[in-house]
């Protein structure tokens, strides 16, 4: 009897013992996503490209997956909410790429808080696209660490002027190759726990900078591959965009051998895509469209993910999928449960990738739209806004129309893509929501050029607001203003970020919100030369840029309220006021 005993306790804690390891098991990975920023599908080596060589990034594929037949949003900031979210832009009051329209609403539930949460260490660096004033900004959406800047895109990629968990800070060297030494920093501070990476790197967007060791390889370069017969490719702009690629592989490199150096890259998850199609017409596998196009070449986006010993080596997958599933195949992976999360538009394709036999869901909609026209892909078919119907599978390249010959097929997917524009509120989005200002969690609001308005004479220094500057303010009666919304009563000092010729020294401003005010008088000249001119490959539509000064203006208190900040000169002694940059809050305690 005693002997039995025994033999039951025994087998009792043998069963304990083997499920507590088989728990201890598990090591949830670590977690890298590598976004580039206007790449095309065929901007990589390993899609066939042999105008450039990508071997890093071509690795993360052939060692892991290629996911064939991923679709992103045709533009940069709803991919990004997309992907930080697993839902769709439009649900989300992201209708534009600047001026406030690229905010996710403040009740969305984003990728890196889901990690946060879960107890891993986040942070970001790099392009962040969805907000700058807190609590959009990227430390109030789950990442403890950002390092890179807020808005669409930057006119300089030369140690440029960037946000630091708020603060402006200056950059070191060339901006990608600054964004990943910093997310290097932070793997290896972090390396004995679990970490989400999140690193959007801002090229090959233009404007054209590149570190002269890549351009001058690409600029003597004969191209062998080009764009489609019939559509106008600048040769110079495309070589340009591949250095760029060239410089973003390069950095790619140092990633993993970080992970390798560090014993991590087994039991860490690398994930390679781009956010929208081609911003240029080159070669693209012959792929009707470019981004901001609903069409294949504008929203197909190479996606490469490596997880050794997890996802086999060099396989290819072709079930259709987008940037909404990365969120909840990366939980999946991790084993995360669904923390109440609102009704998610993708779907884990961790079944896919690991190999496990599942039927592939042929009836499966996924949908892309920006500006009013949009698209839906099942397995075999696009149906898109212009009454356009194609089997996608046997035609990735748009040339035979099928809406005439398949009127059944496109009917029904026509009222499935007006179904889905009436369900995410097509036409109901909120494009008069004030900029958060002084939120209690953070000490800097920055209010840029980029986000407000200018009244009489005063004008931009381009029409893409994101790297504008203010100019041509010579009237005291001109303004610019901001709407906001003061989150709470408080004191802040005020920075101004301007240039100012020696000739137009003494202008004096005023600061006001209501009844609350400041007074400042420009006392010293700044004026350094436009940058970009000098260091652009090819010629850029965006705005040339400035290195700005920096000036205390002096301390406000503002009141808890919407309304509307005012900048406005009292006294104009030279020809003009200044050019403006923008502001900086920074609450006193």
């Amino acid at each position: 009897m005693y002997n039995k005993i025994i033999t039951i306790i025994f087998l009792f804690g043998l069963v304990l013992y083997s499920c507590g390891k088989s728990n201890s098991d598990f090591t949830q990975p670590n977690i890298v996503v590598i976004l580039s920023d206007d790449q095309g599908w065929g901007d990589l080596s390993i899609k066939g490209n042999q105008n450039l060589n990508t071997p890093n990034i071509d690795r993360i594929g052939k060692e892991g997956a290629q996911l064939n037949r991923f679709y992103v949003s045709p533009v940069c900031s709803p991919t990004r909410a997309e992907f930080l979210t697993g839902r769709y832009h439009s649900r989300m009051g992201v209708y534009h790429t600047s001026a406030g329209g690229e905010r996710m609403n403040l009740d969305e539930k984003t990728i890196a808080e889901v990690f946060q949460n879960s107890g891993y260490a986040t942070a970001a660096f790099g392009k962040w696209h969805n907000g700058t004033q807190y609590p959009y900004h990227p430390n109030a959406r789950g990442f403890e660490e950002f390092y890179g800047f807020c808005s669409g895109h930057l006119g300089n990629y030369f140690s440029p002027l960037l946000d630091h968990n708020g603060e402006m800070v200056g950059g070191e060297g060339y901006v990608i190759d600054d964004f990943t030494t910093r997310a290097i920093d932070f793997i290896d501070a972090n390396k004995e726990k679990s970490f989400f990476v999140y690193i959007p790197y801002n090229t090959p967007h233009t404007p054209g900078m590149v570190p002269d060791q890549y351009w001058d390889k690409m600029e003597s370069k004969d191209l062998v591959q080009f764009a489609d017969k019939g559509l106008d490719e600048d040769v110079q702009l495309t070589k340009a965009a591949l250095a760029m690629c060239e410089n973003i592989d390069w950095n790619v490199g140092r990633i993993l051998e970080k992970l390798e150096n560090e014993n991590l890259d087994k039991n860490t998850i690398v994930i390679y895509f781009s956010d929208n199609g081609p911003n240029g017409y080159r070669w693209n596998n012959g792929m009707k469209g470019r981004k901001g196009m609903v069409d294949e070449g504008g929203v197909r986006s190479p996606l490469l993910i490596r997880y050794p010993g997890i996802i086999p080596s060099g396989i290819e997958i072709n079930t259709l999928s987008g940037a909404v599933d990365l969120l909840p195949t990366l939980m999946d992976f991790a084993g995360i449960s669904n923390q109440n999360l609102k009704p998610l538009d993708g779907i884990s394709i961790r079944s896919y990738l690991v190999n496990e036999e599942k039927a592939v869901d042929e009836e499966r909609y996924l949908f892309s739209s920006w500006k009013n026209k949009s698209s839906v892909r099942t397995q075999q078919y696009l149906y898109t806004y212009e009454d356009e119907l194609f089997d996608i599978e046997n035609d990735p390249n748009q040339k035979h129309n099928l809406a005439m010959t398949q009127s059944g097929v496109r009917d029904r997917l026509a009222q499935v893509l007006l179904s889905w524009e009436s369900e995410v509120g097509f036409d109901e989005i909120d494009m008069e929501r004030p900029f958060t200002f002084g939120h209690p969690k953070e000490k800097f609001t920055q209010l840029p050029a980029r986000d407000g308005i200018a009244h009489g004479g005063i004008q931009r220094s381009n029409k893409f607001p994101n790297s504008s500057y203010f100019t041509n303010w010579k009237s005291t009666e001109d303004k610019i203003t901001w709407e906001v919304d003061v989150l709470e009563s408080g004191n802040f000092e005020v920075d101004l970020y301007y240039t100012c010729a020696e000739s137009d020294v003494g202008s004096v401003i005023k600061l006001r919100m209501k009844e609350n005010f400041l007074t400042a008088k420009i006392e010293e000249a700044f004026d350094p030369p436009l940058i970009g001119i000098e260091e652009d490959r090819v010629p850029r539509m965006e705005s040339y840029v400035k290195e700005y000064k920096k000036m205390t203006l002096g301390n406000i208190f503002l009141d808890k309220e919407i309304g509307q900040i005012e900048l406005q000169a009292l006294d104009i002694p030279g020809e003009s006021v200044m050019d403006f940059g923008g502001l900086v809050f920074r609450r006193i305690p």
